[in-house]
């Protein structure tokens, strides 16, 4: 009975957050559903296109969960579930629903601007182009993760290397990849029909959700198979591709169409959890707890790094701030979208913990991926069953690439601001090399190379990086709202715990790595390996880049408190 107890009280707490502190939280900001939002007083038609609430929530949540409430809380099982657990839930309620739902709304307060440009708002120039570059250090790790994900689910070793085609009798990774790339030209479908050719939404979602179901039989029967480094390349051009067209032809179809699939896996999940739990078809083996240190990681700062997405997620805002604040249609939308969404993903994260809780005592690479541990670990529940592993691996590879289609977007915005100065709207406005540089062609085709070079690194070389600067841009990213809300007069001491206590613990971790890698290059051998080296770099470059965001916040902070006080 205990994952069904854990998964029940999971929800309940969930649910008493959302409606007590989540509309504390909207009261004290002051949320107001008859403003206009920037969909609607800055419409494009490419990137800021109001969306029905039901659809944005569905490309917000698809987005923003990615492969890290699976991975994370799975890797973190280690420490036993009650520390995962707690992390999940009450991080979800106070650190990352705060942080998803602030950023959300000081977007779309600010144009639909990104986190970049609130930051600029109140701390400077300056401050915006440290934060800049911190956040597209992030996204090359957020694109190498998740290319390396999607790739692990399309093809693993057991795969002949020279396969390339059509396959009868497909394993879950062929099955997978068939599906997956039929997934992307349903959305293209969707998008037409309800853009174009003006079908509504429950007619158009009816079809879609037949098309998913025909693509999955299909896909269960014929699969396709090509090398992990072709999938990389076909990953590369697709992620491409998807960041420069207008959004309502794949990025808002193909996130709406997957929300479902992804609903459907956890409740397949949940039903499991229930079927295991009378029927006895699977063990919970997991510990409640296995010790402040377990090998060479301690409890702080391993576990509220490796979590991630489970409960608290840097990557989030520059969703919030990116694409949703530019396709919200009321602002009374913000709190489901903003703060509900995180709320599923940490119940999905105990979710995770509970899949492999059912067949490991904690995980460990003999279980294969955490992607293969979650399959797997589900499937368990339903005795083994074929199907059951193959949807739910299709649904991880649809999380993580979600996520790719939205951080290449957003890696094409925040690219060219580098290069933009004050004045210039678009790359059009810019001269001499600038112009090339600030170009989405040229930002997207960077950003996305240098992630598929990366993406060919072990996953275990490039998480424990990721989650360390991706936690730390959720701190930096509480600090911009937290100063924000600052200077136009809202409430914002709900920020000053969870944005202290996240910057402590990211830069401890960081700190951490850069000692063990200089120890490393001093024992030789392996340790001068090269991907040694960019772990090394890379941390350094985010502590620095930290730790002068948080002196430059220490005036703004400190202006804020003197007009408070005159007040």
């Amino acid at each position: 009975m205990t994952p069904l107890l854990i998964i029940l009280a999971a929800i309940v707490i969930l649910i008493i957050g959302y409606v007590t502190y989540g509309s504390w939280l909207a009261k004290e900001w002051g949320v107001d559903p008859s403003r206009k939002t920037p969909a609607q007083t800055m419409e494009d038609g490419v990137d800021y296109v109001a969306a029905p609430a039901v659809v944005l929530m569905g490309h917000h949540f698809s987005s923003i969960a990615g492969a890290g409430p699976i991975n994370g809380p799975i890797q973190a099982s280690i420490f036993g579930w009650v520390p995962v657990f707690l992390w999940c839930v009450f991080g979800g309620i106070f650190f990352g629903g705060l942080q998803d739902f602030g950023s959300l709304f000081a977007s779309i307060r600010n144009e639909g601007k990104s986190v970049g440009e609130i930051i600029k708002s109140t701390m400077g120039k300056r401050a915006q182009r440290l934060f800049t570059v911190f956040a597209l250090l992030v996204l090359i790790l957020v694109l190498a993760s998740f290319i390396n994900v999607v790739a692990g689910t399309f093809f693993t070793a057991a795969d002949a290397p020279k396969t390339f085609g059509f396959v009868t009798s497909p394993n879950n990774n062929q099955t997978t990849a068939i599906i997956s790339v039929l997934f992307i030209l349903l959305a293209v479908v969707y998008g037409v029909l309800t853009n174009r050719v003006g079908m509504k939404t429950v007619p158009a979602t009816v079809i879609g959700i037949l098309g998913i179901v025909a693509i999955t039989a299909l896909g269960l029967n014929v699969g396709f198979a090509m090398s992990r480094t072709a999938w990389i390349v076909f990953i590369g051009a697709y992620i491409t591709l998807a960041s420069l067209i207008p959004v309502w032809i794949m990025l808002q179809p193909r996130d709406y169409l997957s929300s479902y699939l992804l609903y459907a896996m956890m409740a397949i999940a949940i039903v499991g959890i229930f079927v295991a739990s009378f029927g006895k078809t699977a063990e919970f083996q997991l510990p409640a707890f296995t010790g402040w240190k377990v090998g060479t990681n301690t409890l702080f700062p391993a576990l509220f790094i490796t979590v991630a997405c489970g409960a608290c997620s840097g990557f989030h805002s520059l969703i919030s701030t990116g694409t949703s604040s530019k396709q919200l249609a009321n602002e009374a939308h913000a709190k489901p979208i903003g703060y509900g969404s995180m709320l599923i993903e940490s119940a999905l994260g105990v979710i995770s913990l509970i899949a492999v809780g059912m067949i490991s005592k904690g995980y460990s690479a003999d279980l294969g991926s955490p992607a293969s541990a979650f399959a797997n670990g589900i499937a368990a529940m339903y005795s083994g069953n074929r199907v059951v592993a193959a949807l739910l691996t299709l649904a991880v590879s649809v999380f993580a690439l979600t996520s790719l289609d939205s951080a290449t977007r957003l890696s094409r915005f925040m690219f060219s601001e580098l290069f933009l100065k004050e004045g210039e709207a678009t790359w059009k406005d810019a001269s001499g090399i600038r112009k090339l540089l600030a170009h989405p062609l040229f930002g997207t085709l960077f950003m996305v190379v240098v992630g598929c070079i990366l993406g060919g690194l072990s996953l275990s070389q490039i998480w424990g990086l990721f989650g360390a600067a991706n936690q730390l841009l959720a701190g930096i990213a509480l600090l911009a709202v937290c100063a924000w809300l600052g200077n136009v007069g809202k409430n914002n001491k709900m920020f000053y715990i969870p944005m202290a206590f996240m910057l402590c613990a990211t830069i401890t971790s960081l700190c951490l790595t850069i000692i063990n890698k200089i120890k490393g290059f001093a024992a030789g051998g392996a340790g001068l390996a090269w991907g040694n080296w960019f772990q090394l770099c890379f941390a350094i470059a985010m502590v620095v880049l930290a730790i002068i965001l948080v002196i430059e916040s220490v005036g703004v902070f400190k202006n804020i408190a003197a007009n408070r006080k005159k007040a």
